[in-house]
């Protein structure tokens, strides 16, 4: 039983693992407080079962599933936009792990019956281990699930976020001062230029999203395009979207694994965030099927999130527990060397990390400039989880934390003939 002798407040626990101070205002229920009184941003933890949260999953998890239940309350930001905080927290906040008993203290302080953990959210996704009851890591199975879990939340929500190009992969921005509709067009412009697209090609495009790609090969080069997603979801809205463009001609897309993909001889195949799904022990066989299928000459665009070293490690407990399971993230070489060891030659590699801080912040404006109606579609909870991490992913990728990589690779003739022009003509 806790004695009034060992007791310590909570922010007097906060404090003792910040030793370079909170950059923010922080109270709790217990009266305590820590933090410059004057911050615009004020954090206060509301209740014991908040608290638990907390202790009970160290990190990003436990203050999560505390502010995702309402337990941990923030003022002076958007929660539809919560950037500025995110920025403080990743910029300014430190924290260092107690010794052994410095945490025992503070546990016996805080009191033994917060060691209980709570329900997680309902929006929390299973952990790794319980997940192994859907397949194996990457099985179809289990990535059926997982794509699920993140494409299927609403196609009304993800308008509201996305906007009208309903694209939700990083842009290209021509400008500082270009539109987010601008920048993804400039986008797929950029990817059907590399791929050299002609009239009368045929174009395979792998986790296609809600077909922007498709449509914009068939619409802008005449080219014929086939686009597949494992959400059922994605595929419906890309369907109608293409009727109600007219290309139907030229444009399909289809609710179906890329594995099961029958046509062969593509004169081009892009995949454009696909590769973070795959699983770094899978790139054998993903490249090795993406070559097989393209035609001798033909090239592939491969567009993905990239860490900034190739050192394998966990996607952090937030991004795998509520918004991609099963994600793996690894260096721009990796990638580069398993193409390559998969036969293809790779001609061109470009970082766009500025490019997708730029997209993340047109998707946080979007969301909270329609977060009444986001709201009203996917629930508090849920719209607040996307706040979060639209914006801590923005902050990742102006800190370096993750980058944006394009790599351009063709599958080589009989005779090494790449079909390549001497120089670029795709332009920036």
């Amino acid at each position: 039983m806790t004695t009034l002798a060992t007791q310590i407040s909570i922010a007097q626990a906060l404090t003792a693992v910040t030793p370079e101070g909170l950059p923010f205002r922080f109270t709790a229920y217990d009266g305590s407080a820590a933090g410059p009184e004057d911050s615009p941003i004020h954090m206060h933890l509301a209740t014991e079962r908040g608290l638990s949260y907390v202790l009970t999953a160290p990190g990003d998890l436990g203050m999560v599933r505390a502010y995702v239940q309402g337990d941990l309350e923030i003022t002076g930001v958007h929660p539809g936009n919560p950037y500025a905080l995110m920025r403080m927290m990743l910029n300014h906040l430190h924290f260092e792990r107690p010794t052994p008993s410095e945490a025992l203290r503070i546990v016996r302080g805080l009191g033994w019956s917060h060691l209980k953990p709570p329900p997680p959210p309902p929006q929390e996704h299973l952990p790794k281990w319980r997940r192994t009851f859907e397949g194996l890591r990457h099985s179809r199975t289990r990535d059926k699930a997982a794509i699920h879990h993140h494409y299927d939340v609403s196609n009304t929500f993800y308008e509201y976020v996305l906007g009208p190009s309903m694209t939700y992969t990083c842009a290209v921005f021509p400008t500082a001062s270009a539109t987010l509709e601008d920048a993804q067009f400039e986008k797929y412009d950029l990817v059907a230029r590399k791929l050299d697209l002609q009239s009368g090609q045929r174009l395979l495009d792998v986790g296609c999203g809600w077909g922007g790609m498709v449509r914009h090969a068939a619409r802008e080069y005449g080219v014929k395009a086939l686009g597949v997603t494992l959400s059922a979801a994605q595929a419906e809205w890309a369907t109608e979207a293409i009727k109600r463009e007219g290309l139907e001609d030229l444009a399909e897309v289809r609710f179906l694994d890329y594995r099961d993909v029958t046509e062969r001889d593509f004169d081009a195949i892009s995949s454009i965030g696909l590769t973070e799904h795959i699983g770094v022990r899978n790139y054998p066989s993903y490249f090795g099927f993406l070559l097989d299928h393209l035609k001798p000459g033909g090239r592939l665009l491969n567009h993905t999130i990239t860490r900034p070293d190739n050192r394998f490690r966990s996607t952090g407990a937030f991004i795998d527990r509520y918004i991609f399971p099963d994600g793996e993230l690894i260096g721009s070489g990796r990638i580069i060397l398993e193409a390559q060891d998969a036969g293809f030659e790779v001609r061109h590699e470009e970082n766009l990390r500025e490019h997708y801080a730029l997209t993340l912040a047109g998707w946080s404006e979007n969301l909270e400039a329609h977060w009444d109606e986001a709201v009203a579609e996917v629930g508090y909870p849920t719209a607040k989880i996307w706040g979060l991490y639209l914006a801590a992913c923005r902050v990742g990728f102006e800190r370096n934390n993750t980058q944006l990589h394009q790599i351009l690779a063709v599958k080589l003739d009989d005779e090494a003939n790449a079909h390549f022009p001497l120089r670029p003509t795709w332009g920036s």
